[in-house]
């Protein structure tokens, strides 16, 4: 069964999305290698940044400023190569092995307030 020219066109959007996502997130963590010693900086900021932009997103597709494709783009596409879970997860889960769990809690609680937090903001200033 063939996929019609709109979804193929989605599926398009999402994958360049995607891809210039992971371009970034990779850029990201060469950028903060130097500080990512002991803790998983670059995860952190992306994560964050990826939710504040997604917060901007839903924002502007809520009011209709932003179009479907657009947000397949950004929100689907982007962010979610641009973020990582899986990263955030494994990287917390090696911080518990090497005994480090207070920094492996910080990770945890951190990542997520700051995440919901860059994530309200977003839909905040799209307001």
């Amino acid at each position: 069964m063939a996929l019609p020219m709109q979804q193929l066109l989605f599926f398009g959007l999402v994958f360049l999305g995607g891809g210039v996502g992971s371009i970034c997130r990779y850029g990201l963590a060469v950028l903060a290698q130097p500080w990512a010693m002991r803790f998983p900086w670059a995860t952190l900021v992306a994560n964050a940044l990826a939710c504040l932009v997604l917060g901007l997103v839903l924002g502007w597709h809520q009011q209709a400023l932003l179009s479907d494709q657009r947000r397949l783009l950004l929100a689907t596409g982007f962010c979610g190569g641009f973020s990582t879970f899986s990263t955030f997860t494994a990287e917390s889960l090696r911080l518990f092995q090497q005994g480090q769990s207070t920094l492996a809690y910080v990770n945890v609680l951190l990542s997520l307030t700051l995440s919901l937090g860059c994530l309200l903001l977003g839909l905040k200033m799209s307001a």
